[in-house]
């Protein structure tokens, strides 16, 4: 696959623009009633590892019409797999810019690294489609904020979902029973009517993944001619091409991803956001304790505590020197505890199965085991949600994990991220979203490489 001009590119960019308000027209209205099987229609934009995920490349509720990717051998061979999934033989787009140019695309799921996440969920509201996106929702809380408000500026507005799916459906990750009691625990005051304790890391069934790091120092290597390393790189700072840097580990690096907590931090810390009750708002304090951190290379951190104005503290546990606490502590001195296996162990992962037959433990403030489903009994439970994106999309109305409470998700990481960056803590306002602190808003508001980061701002 050759690689555009940039000036080819932006013409391709007003084209597309000038194209968009056909765009504004679902296929199925374009198509009428009878569209095969009257289905939504979506394409996938990035064909790596995750595009084969059951949430994207084999998902059923509507229908895969077409993929694009940089790299022309991941086209190849996503091709050949949405054929082998029964999807017949799908459009292969030149880029992405075609793809939200066309008409006969309803959805876009957006299955790229974490960097073009922003861009690419802005452009494809612009462009009037409804957007499926990878987790981290976008690396920065700049970015997270201008989705978030692009999306509710428009007339139409479009439909938005992160994928990942632990506040309404399967047991939360590494905790072993879903979220929804935890949350009923909260909700109806069984931990006190003040702040709360969370301590997330090994001892408590959650893992950070610190095996996501670079390599310092990479020597430039030739670039394959089936890859668009330009494109690849988006709206990422310009580094000459090395095969590290992509596919599967570019994780490693800051200029597309953080590492394990950008990597897993959504799954954990959008259900505990949700389980706090804190959809609303987002950390006034960020504690960091931990090496100093390479420029371009992701590290480890040891601590990294997320405090509320109201005293809740959630501690992201790094060196496992909290293993033996309990995952949630009450202001009246009650805990929570991961549910317990068969064979006395906790964390990694819990099938629904599973789950069926596990629930979390409590203790009350004196180290006595209380009897959680005998208290949950009686209580009310969190008001239901709209967990099918499909009937999001039909009924128009905000899936349960959306670009708002999404947003505030994804800003408790990274504002740890930024403190793991800056190499200490700040303090932040969650109301103009903005640090007390210079140098921490140039970690929380980056730049973007042109024509991007006019796209990304563009009306």
């Amino acid at each position: 696959m050759k690689s555009v001009p940039l000036t080819s590119r932006r013409d391709l960019l007003k084209g597309a623009a000038a194209f968009g308000a056909f765009n504004l027209i679902p296929a199925k209205v374009l198509w009428g009633a009878e569209a095969p099987s009257n289905q939504l229609t979506r394409a996938l934009i990035g064909f790596g590892s995750i595009a084969h995920s059951e949430n994207h490349l084999p998902y059923k509720g509507s229908r895969l019409v077409g993929l694009c990717d940089p790299d022309a051998l991941h086209v190849a061979e996503g091709l050949s797999c949405a054929e082998k999934c029964g999807w017949g033989k799908v459009k292969a787009y030149k880029d992405f810019l075609a793809l939200l140019a066309d008409p006969g695309v309803d959805i876009v799921h957006i299955c790229t690294p974490p960097h073009w996440h922003g861009c690419m969920s802005v452009m494809a509201a612009r462009a009037g489609k409804d957007i499926w996106c990878e987790k981290p929702m976008t690396r920065t809380v700049g970015e997270g904020k201008r989705v978030m408000e692009y999306i509710n500026s428009l007339p139409k507005k479009p439909m938005f979902r992160l994928n990942t799916w632990f506040r309404f459906k399967d047991p939360f990750y590494g905790f072993g029973t879903p979220v929804k009691p935890v949350r009923q625990v909260v909700e109806n005051g069984l931990l006190g009517n003040g702040p709360i304790k969370c301590v997330f890391g090994a001892g408590q069934g959650f893992s950070w993944k610190f095996f996501w790091s670079g390599k310092v120092n990479l020597l430039p290597e030739e670039c394959p001619k089936t890859f668009d390393w330009d494109m690849w790189l988006g709206p990422a700072p310009y580094k000459p091409y090395n095969k590290h840097r992509t596919h599967g580990t570019f994780r490693g690096y800051w200029d597309y991803d953080a590492g394990g907590l950008g990597d897993m931090a959504q799954h954990y810390l959008d259900p505990l956001q949700y389980l706090l009750c804190k959809d609303e708002t987002s950390p006034v304090k960020i504690d960091y304790v931990g090496p100093k951190q390479h420029p371009d290379v992701v590290g480890r951190f040891d601590r990294i505590t997320l405090t509320y104005a109201d005293g809740t503290e959630v501690i992201l546990d790094g060196d496992e020197s909290l293993k033996n606490a309990p995952f949630l502590t009450g202001s009246n001195g009650v805990t929570m505890w991961p549910a317990l296996r068969k064979d006395g162990t906790v964390g990694g992962w819990t099938t629904p199965e599973e789950a069926k037959t596990m629930m979390f433990r409590m203790k009350d403030a004196n180290g006595a085991d209380m009897d959680v489903r005998k208290l949950l009994a009686d209580l009310p439970e969190p008001a239901p949600q709209i967990t099918d994106f499909m009937e999001s999309v039909r009924m128009r109305k905000a899936f349960a994990l959306n670009e708002q409470n999404g947003f505030r998700s994804c800003t408790m990481f990274n504002l740890a991220i930024a403190a793991e960056r800056l190499g200490r803590g700040f303090e932040f306002d969650p109301v103009s979203l903005k640090a007390k602190d210079a140098a921490a808003n140039r970690f929380l508001y980056q730049s973007m490489r042109e024509p991007w980061a006019s796209e990304f701002m563009k009306a």
